[in-house]
């Protein structure tokens, strides 16, 4: 397969005039040359923290605090999650995943309520679905053994150093909420010694230097912290440290779109265009551990193709800025998943 137009390469996302030749599922070589057509080449999205479970239940809550929305076991979240049927919450899950596509996403990383049953059933919602899925089993080490890691709620929420080891000698993920609601929970969370850290909204010059220490990667989700009212995440001193990805948190509260996640956190930090794809692409990539995320030679050809020409995005003199800033669903021509479809 070749896919002409504007290329944006590598991490520093260089606009280039080309083509990109997939063979085998992979990018085999980027090629600069004079095409014709206005096509934008760039990595598909990855998505970093998502929880995807509460589909069925969109703007559910009102104006509720981030405990009762989301604390376990009997914030609405879980109230509604319980009462839902097996073929609910399969076909809300189905459903989001089939938008995340639509809106360029070709990886997320889910933090899957439910234990094991959790777990089946996103697999079973994701069956023919083209983006990958990199689940985080909850609640139990039953659930973590039967997917790719073990998603914590956070350090308040309990003491998870059993899960911790187990999943460590599993060698899968551990990934953990911390810094939510204020910063009593981070230090417990990081003593976890997990392989990444979600919102980190309250973090102080102690865990910054931390995070520095130990190359502890972080997921933001800054219209989660808006819609929730604990603050927003440091996102600047934060990528000064380490590598930081962008997710969309719940589905319940907001629209798993990285178009809308991306132009956001764009807008209301002091954060470059370059900076925000990358939050959104090859970073959350590397927090979960997949080959996609970058328009390089060698990556896996999970690729997504904008319409330059579309009426929103025409006339652009800054492609990577329009892509972060503007750019939505109505912009996209095509998902490219590494099979070909």
């Amino acid at each position: 397969m070749i896919l002409e137009g504007t290329v944006l390469r590598g991490r520093e996302f260089q606009p280039i005039e080309g083509r990109v030749v997939v063979e085998d599922g992979q990018i085999a070589a980027i090629e600069e040359a004079d095409v014709p057509g206005d096509d934008i080449i760039l990595p598909a999205f990855v998505n970093a923290h998502t929880h995807l479970g509460d589909s069925i239940a969109k703007e559910a809550g009102g104006d509720l605090t981030l405990e009762e929305l989301v604390a376990p076991p009997d914030g609405l979240k879980h109230r509604l999650l319980r009462a839902a049927s097996h073929e609910e919450l399969v076909t809300g899950i189905r459903r989001s995943l089939q938008y995340m596509e639509e809106t360029g996403t070709g990886a997320c990383m889910e933090f899957r309520e439910g234990g094991v049953e959790g777990v089946e059933i996103i697999e079973e919602a994701s069956d023919r679905i083209d983006m990958e899925t990199v689940v985080l089993g909850r609640e139990s080490i039953a659930a973590m053994e039967q997917s790719d890691g073990f998603g914590a709620s956070g350090a308040k929420d309990g003491d998870f150093t059993t899960e911790r080891n187990a999943t460590g000698r599993a060698e899968k993920l551990f990934g953990i909420h911390a810094g939510e609601v204020d910063s009593g929970d981070i230090n417990p969370a990081m003593d976890l010694d997990p392989d990444f850290l979600v919102h980190m909204v309250h973090a102080e010059d102690l865990h910054f230097q931390r995070l520095a220490d130990n190359e502890l990667p972080v997921v933001v989700c800054p219209r989660s912290n808006i819609v929730t009212d604990v603050g927003q995440p440091p996102v600047r001193e934060l990528l000064d440290r380490t590598t930081v990805a962008l997710g969309t948190d719940n589905v319940m509260t907001n629209s798993p779109s990285m178009f809308r996640e991306m132009a956001f956190t764009a807008k209301l930090f002091d954060v470059t265009a370059t900076e925000v794809l990358r939050m959104a692409t090859v970073n959350g990539a590397e927090i979960a551990g997949l080959d996609c995320g970058l328009v390089a030679e060698g990556r896996e050809a999970r690729l997504l193709v904008l319409d330059g020409d579309s009426d929103n995005l025409t006339g652009a003199q800054d492609i990577v800025r329009a892509v972060v800033r503007r750019a939505g669903i109505g912009d996209v021509s095509h998902v490219l998943a590494p099979d070909g479809s």
